[in-house]
């Protein structure tokens, strides 16, 4: 069982029907046994980080995410569940986030309309179980203003270009992330979640 953690932020419906749809069962939760009981964990979100944060904190979930990522179970972050993976956001204030990735969360820039939303092609930096069966310039759906800028490169598995290089695929031990969404990413955004499941297996 994949845990969505629910905190008051995102759609997690479309998670968990998109895990049905390949077989997985995803249960939407903030309980905390439920989550610590799960074989892996995704946290999604749309929104700002530091209402996040706020709100992961207010209930004690993330020092539940903590946990599990201690027990070395896989955590997938997904768009603003990405962001929060990363150690501190500049978004509206300097806001710590889980401290799971070395990096930071920062405005988008450049010659680009912010926010970037829509498809956009992966460029793959990194090979890892993740992406398996992803194909160079595969295209995923992004909707995002803030992107990470990474503290090791090697964390970073593929990236997008928009104005600048977006950090797209992220993943460090056993935890991952994804600044797009895969649960509306079509046969690309399912292949990744697949992945997600055989690495809780």
């Amino acid at each position: 069982m994949i845990a969505i953690i629910d905190y008051g932020i995102g759609n997690l419906r479309s998670v968990q029907k998109a895990l049905e749809y390949i077989g997985l069962e995803g249960t939407i939760t903030s309980d905390k046994e439920i989550i610590l009981n799960s074989q892996g964990v995704i946290l999604p979100g749309v929104g700002a980080f530091p209402d996040a944060m706020d709100n992961l904190k207010a209930e004690g979930l993330d020092l539940i995410l903590k946990k599990v990522k201690d027990e070395n179970k896989p955590i997938l972050g997904i768009c603003l569940g990405m962001q929060l993976l990363f150690q501190v956001s500049e978004e509206i204030r300097s806001c710590p986030g889980l401290g799971f990735i070395p990096g930071k969360i920062k405005k988008l820039y450049g010659e680009v309309k912010i926010p970037h939303m829509g498809w956009n092609s992966l460029n793959i930096v990194n090979n890892n179980p993740l992406i398996k069966g992803i194909k160079e310039a595969d295209y995923v759906y992004f909707v995002h203003s803030f992107y990470a800028e990474m503290g090791v490169k090697e964390d970073l598995i593929a990236e997008c270009s928009y104005g600048i290089q977006v950090p797209a695929v992220v993943g460090r031990g056993n935890v991952y992330g994804t600044q797009f969404h895969p649960e509306k990413s079509g046969d690309i955004g399912i292949q990744i979640l697949k992945n997600f499941g055989e690495l809780i297996k």
